[in-house]
């Protein structure tokens, strides 16, 4: 059965916002924050590689979603945890995410999925935690809309919003991401 034409374009459009997203806080980032810079441009790849049909097969774009989701995210963490001089729990979670990153031919499709979820989580919660103690608002949002991305994505319903679960939680990720990004910016500003 042929997916309906407007679950089509509301995936490709999910997909392309989070990609310009990232690269617009990969580009507003690259100066002061490279592993951040990173960070975002590892998601820009997995969302490009989701919207070149030809280019890939559908195991790549898995393994860059996961790569993105394994390493991206922790380096995002990472230099957020590090500007705020938190450098043991940013060299943790970046760590863990490359152990992760090399386990993850070893683990099946459900442990990966629970794997990535969880480093989601994680980030998601720390960044969160940070944010709170700093007072940095956009920090706080970054960290919800993550960790709401998470959430999300472990319900058992296909749809929500009427979309497909997926486009909801990379809307969910596009503006968390677009949050977060400020919040480094804000953080930089703090310590200028």
């Amino acid at each position: 059965m042929a997916p309906k034409p407007g679950v089509e374009w509301s995936t490709a459009l999910s997909h392309l916002v989070l990609g310009v997203v990232s690269l617009h806080a990969a580009a507003s980032t690259a100066q002061a924050s490279r592993g951040a810079a990173a960070g975002f441009l590892l998601q820009v790849l997995a969302a490009a590689t989701m919207l070149a049909p030809g280019l890939s097969t559908h195991e790549d774009c898995l393994a860059g979603a996961w790569v993105a989701t394994v390493i991206g995210l922790p380096l995002l963490a990472f230099d957020f945890h590090w500007v705020n001089g938190d450098r043991s729990s940013a060299n943790l979670l970046l760590g863990g995410g490359m152990v992760l990153a090399v386990a993850g031919g070893h683990l099946g499709p459900e442990g990966r999925s629970v794997a990535g979820q969880a480093m989601l989580l994680v980030v998601a919660v720390t960044i969160l935690i940070v944010a709170v103690f700093t007072a940095n608002t956009y920090g706080m949002w970054g960290g919800a809309m993550l960790g709401v991305a998470g959430l999300l994505s472990r319900l058992e319903e296909d749809r929500l919003l009427l979309l497909p679960k997926e486009d909801v939680c990379r809307w969910a990720l596009a503006a968390g991401s677009w949050a977060y990004c400020r919040a480094l910016h804000t953080q930089r500003l703090q310590w200028e």
